[in-house]
């Protein structure tokens, strides 16, 4: 039989225009064998549960159990009334109806799982069929207009349903299963994957594949199971604004937001259940695209996961999601367990991808295991027997534990960059015309205003990497986020908007690096304040300098840059030393220092102040509940203490700067010793036009222009990132344009060149000898543009 013709996004656009159904017809299949359905229904049954372990055996005996446990409690408090099953759990809003199948399909895995204590329970079934007719006849059903959230109705609801009726298939019997498919049907029609539009993009477009590939393997039904197949081809290319994966690794959902580490999630974990799912049958998703999805895991997901945890910049609202006090088995919220559901994504998509792949990520997947001192992914209770199964596996067999590896990537489409070192990462998080401040939204995350002004988190010796799981989020002062410079003006929740509406009217977002070091800026705008100011950030070997220009206001309020807020957490009170002086760590004290020149932090590192800084340190304890971040969160109070570092720049200054050095994991010594070693830094600049640093031993000079001008011996025509590394006769120049006009600018480096070794495309070398010209055309993208040279000898 001859291969399945590639699927490329204009041809899916095309074959739309003549309706869903002629996207299956576009692509013939053979003809599908009666019990082909049969087997996908029994694949999928096995993707849900698992197969291949010893039930009897831990963790899975716990897991079992617990299913159990909770179906038990589910059946005891079924109420069924015209607007509800559960009376915690109406109908209105509809995540009640969402959460009421939840229920069902927990009361439907303990009932075909062994070792559950209610295993073929006859009167379990009864009442799981029970709750099925009574949510058909009182809301889900084709009678019914859709209110409230989309989401609960199109992928939240018929995901678990479909789920449930493949679990209970013979017993659900074939006129139930077709209402049942109706409904489905009424609510996600086959228009919904007409065209890439809306809310059928990414991770979205995944979910409601998935309900029509069920549903279409539920009514054996080839056509729309072949609807489904082909629907999934415009998630795989790499794209250029809104939705889904860049070049660059970043991916974005909801048009604005940053969003790896959830929807990133529901998109790979989504695409390797129907790439196995689908695997070797007629309906086998063979689109050549695909290997964008694969080519992800190390290119977009690894960098952003450290020791196991995913780092929150890129999660969007999830970050509110502590304790939920409706069914606390579905917390599995921290950045660690977030991390952890990814990583089971990896090992599932694993399935599908190539030999070597699959044996570089089962590496990358055994480090982070090993590394992950706050739990562990054999045990996590977000997990069930399938997936918990499915990592044993890659866990329990031979092959290579892969480190950290050290490096820097800048995510510009999506307003982050992540730095590595041996024993530390940090994560920038910016906003821009195109990335919002923040996502707010479902009564989730109303206090994020800051998060995107700059917020520069770090994870450094053992036992800080649980410095943002621990109880962060519903205590931390939402106006002292780490990094950022703000205003002290008063937010309202949900300041700005919901879904990311947020955004500044800031071009100059972004840098550039060379892999290794980077130049990462910030024109910050303020959240609803007049607040101004150029930030950049200098990423290097054992340090990221931190400068700050520009710094304007007028909102009659105080502004401040935080140098860093770290959770101390629950009793915490490790030793502050300030300019080699022990301070004391009483919980409610402040500290101000007119002059600091470096500052320690005991098992976390410290912070070095060039020449000396004003400096505010703060210790307190912080109570709040998840409540007060998620409306649906416990509202159990919570507290944890904090010690906060301060640069204060006044009450509406009109030109405030800063400068500090952190520095993850380094002792008193060493911070002494950088603050007393001129020759190590030189600040070139620190203006709202240019800031620019040289660090002679590295070979460095890094300078983010704001306006043309020149700085040390560069200069530029136009605002640029410009990073300079030498080594020996060797130098390699970067540049970025983080403005993203497109427009070709020159540079000149004022060092002699003997000759240009290597150059990328983009860059066209005007001349050598005395000095270096180039002339860039950048594009649109914030990419890096490379050239690498031979020193001429100096004069």
């Amino acid at each position: 039989m001859p291969s399945a013709p590639a699927w490329t996004r204009r041809g899916f656009l095309a074959a739309s225009a003549a309706g869903p159904l002629a996207l299956a017809a576009a692509r013939p299949a053979r003809a599908a064998a009666p019990d082909e359905f049969a087997g996908l229904r029994r694949r999928w049954r096995a993707l849900m549960l698992g197969a291949g372990f010893d039930g009897s055996a831990e963790p899975y005996a716990s897991v079992l159990r617990r299913t159990g446990e909770l179906a038990r409690a589910h059946r005891a408090g079924m109420r069924p009334g015209p607007a509800s099953l559960w009376p915690d759990s109406p109908f209105d809003p509809p995540s009640g109806i969402t959460r009421s199948y939840s229920r069902l399909h927990t009361m439907a895995q303990a009932y075909v799982q062994p070792g559950t204590g209610l295993t073929g329970d006859g009167g379990l079934v009864t009442d799981v069929l029970a709750g099925l007719d009574h949510l058909h006849q009182r809301v889900y059903h084709p009678g019914t207009a859709r209110y409230g959230n989309w989401w609960e109705w199109q992928i939240g609801t018929p995901r678990l349903l479909l789920d449930t009726l493949t679990l209970l298939h013979d017993e659900a019997g074939p006129g139930r299963r077709a209402d049942c498919l109706a409904a489905v049907g009424h609510f996600v029609p086959d228009t919904v994957l007409a065209d890439y539009s809306g809310t059928s993009t990414g991770a979205n477009r995944v979910d409601l594949c998935r309900v029509v590939a069920l549903r279409g393997i539920l009514a054996a039904d080839p056509t729309r199971t072949a609807l489904a197949r082909d629907a999934l081809s415009p998630v795989f290319p790499q794209v250029t604004k809104g939705d889904g994966l860049y070049a660059d690794g970043s991916f974005v959902q909801h048009t604005w937001v940053a969003y790896s580490g959830t929807y990133g999630q529901v998109l790979l974990d989504g695409l390797g259940r129907l790439f196995a799912l689908l695997s070797g049958s007629p309906w086998e998703v063979t689109d050549p695209a695909r290997q964008v999805i694969h080519d992800s895991v190390e290119h977009a997901y690894a960098p952003l996961l450290h020791d196991g945890l995913m780092m929150d910049c890129v999660s969007g609202r999830a970050v509110s999601r502590g304790v939920q006090e409706v069914d606390p088995r579905r917390l599995a919220q921290s950045d660690h367990q977030r991390g952890r559901a990814v990583i089971a994504a990896i090992a599932l998509l694993g399935d599908s991808a190539s030999a070597a792949e699959r044996a570089r990520w089962h590496g990358l997947i055994r480090g982070w295991a090993a590394r992950d001192t706050t739990g562990s992914l054999r045990t996590d209770p977000q997990f069930g027997t399938a997936d918990l199964a499915r990592l044993a596996a890659v866990l329990d067999a031979p092959g290579p534990v892969t480190p950290e590896a050290p490096g820097h990537r800048l995510f510009a489409a999506m307003d982050r960059a992540v730095h590595r070192r041996p024993g530390w990462a940090a994560s920038i998080a910016m906003a821009s015309d195109r990335i919002t401040y923040y996502e707010n939204g479902n009564g989730e995350n109303p206090r994020g205003w800051h998060t995107g002004a700059g917020m520069l988190s770090w994870w450094g010796p053992p036992g800080t990497t649980d410095q943002y799981g621990d109880g962060f989020w519903p205590t931390v002062d939402p106006y002292r986020m780490p990094g950022t410079t703000v205003s002290a003006k008063r937010l309202a929740d949900n300041e700005g908007g919901g879904w990311g509406v947020p955004k500044p009217s800031a071009r100059w977002v972004g840098g550039v690096t060379d892999g290794e070091f980077a130049v990462v800026g910030q024109h910050l705008k303020g959240l609803s304040s007049t607040l101004e100011a150029r930030k950049s950030w200098f990423c290097a070997a054992d340090t990221v300098i931190c400068l700050g220009a520009g710094i304007t206001a007028r909102d009659g309020t105080p502004v401040e840059t935080v140098v860093d807020n770290r959770n101390l957490g629950e009793h915490g009170a490790p030793l502050l030393t300030v300019d080699g002086a022990a301070q004391p760590h009483d919980t409610g004290r402040s500290l101000s220092f007119p002059r600091a020149r470096w500052a320690h932090l005991e098992g976390h590192g410290g912070y070095v102040f060039p020449g000396g800084a004003p400096l505010v340190a703060l210790r307190e304890a912080r109570t709040g509940s998840w409540r007060d971040v998620n409306s649906g969160g416990d509202p159990t109070p919570v507290t944890r203490r904090y010690l906060t570092l301060l640069h204060p720049h006044g009450t509406d200054p009109a030109d405030g700067s800063y400068a500090y050095l952190l520095m993850p994991g380094a002792g008193p010594r060493a911070l002494a010793a950088r603050a007393a070693d001129p020759r190590w830094l030189t600040v070139l600049a620190n203006t709202r036009d240019r800031q620019a640093v040289a660090l002679p031993s590295l070979g460095l000079t890094a300078a983010a222009f704001w306006a043309p001008g020149a700085v040390g011996a560069l200069a530029v025509t136009a605002p640029a990132a410009v990073l300079v590394r030498t080594r020996g006769r060797t130098a390699t120049l970067c540049l970025g344009e983080p403005p993203r006009t497109g427009v070709p600018l020159d540079v000149v480096w004022s060092r002699p060149v003997r000759r240009v070794t290597a150059q990328d495309p983009s860059v066209r070398v005007l001349s050598t000898g005395a000095e270096l010209r180039l002339r860039v055309t950048p594009g649109t993208a914030c990419a890096t543009h490379r050239c690498t040279v031979t020193l001429g000898d100096q004069g």
